[in-house]
């Protein structure tokens, strides 16, 4: 990596990493008290969850630059966030709104972070990567998507969530399940074409 690329990949893993703690920070918070259940709702969505994930491998990245370990997972968290950036613009958008979800933090963690995450990997970080690496990327989804799917359809009715995704719509969760699943898998193989080329 030349000096000037790890330069601006440090400011922008570092801008990733204080913008995600600041949002991430306010979700503790709920009319001027410190609010543990708020939180533990919040990070419900793997939006919050792949942020965080993203920011810390992005920290990382600024410190442990030329480590294996640190770019495989800050290719693991880019993936995560670029997962969330285009659930959002194909699927969600078109169904709540793009103006709901592209409001205030959510503009950060639904597109900026993802759009940022993308060009400090493929633009200033980039390096070889074997296909088989580049599949890493699938963790995050395949962590979520069992634990998304208990607590929406098999969970006890108390401790379940609603489908705040609609991925059950129709009683259908088998074809967004593998949708998911499938469409991260391209999402790795576009990163390994980008971080390859």
């Amino acid at each position: 990596m030349k000096s000037t690329d790890y330069t601006i990949s440090f400011c922008i893993n570092l801008i990733i990493f204080v913008l995600t703690a600041i949002f991430s920070f306010q979700y503790f918070w709920e009319d001027g008290k410190w609010s543990p259940s708020r939180a533990r709702k919040a990070f419900r969505y793997f939006t919050n969850q792949s942020n965080v994930l993203c920011a810390i491998s992005a920290i990382l990245m600024c410190f442990f630059p030329y480590e294996a370990w640190a770019y495989y997972l800050k290719v693991i968290g880019t993936a995560a966030v670029t997962v969330t950036m285009l659930t959002v613009l194909f699927f969600l958008g078109p169904t709540y709104g793009y103006k709901y979800l592209y409001k205030g933090a959510d503009l950060f963690l639904h597109l900026i972070t993802p759009i940022m995450a993308l060009v400090s990997l493929c633009l200033f970080e980039r390096r070889g990567i074997s296909l088989t690496a580049s599949f890493l990327g699938i963790i995050p989804v395949a962590l979520y998507a069992p634990l998304y799917l208990y607590k929406i359809v098999y969970a006890p009715e108390e401790k379940g969530w609603e489908d705040f995704y609609g991925f059950n719509k129709g009683g259908k969760w088998q074809i967004s399940y593998v949708l998911m699943l499938a469409g991260t898998a391209l999402i790795c193989v576009a990163l390994y074409l980008l971080l390859n080329v």
